[in-house]
């Protein structure tokens, strides 16, 4: 896939940067270079390669799950300025 300047003024002005002609060229040849590198690497044969979700054999050391608290919630809505039947009451922000 090859890019112009125009692509790369395009792309920053819908993610509102301001770009100037000089900086459009040095985007322009980093960003042609990001697309060979990926063109290259699409071309590599990866039929008999698995999947995988991360890049070392790692497994997550997992605690069990047990209440570490008491339920405070009256004591903390107790201090809150307005509850009805165990929630916060707020301000209505949208009509």
């Amino acid at each position: 896939m090859s890019l112009n300047t125009h692509d790369v003024k395009r792309i920053a002005h819908l993610a509102r940067i301001a770009i100037s002609e000089e900086e459009a060229e040095a985007t322009l040849v980093k960003l042609s270079g990001i697309l060979g590198m990926i063109e290259e690497m699409q071309a590599v044969d990866t039929s008999g390669i698995v999947p995988m979700s991360h890049s070392q054999d790692v497994t997550q050391r997992l605690r069990e799950d047990a209440v570490t608290e008491s339920n405070q919630r009256e004591l903390l809505q107790s201090i809150a300025p307005a509850v009805e039947n165990g929630l916060y009451l707020v301000p209505q922000v949208i009509e």
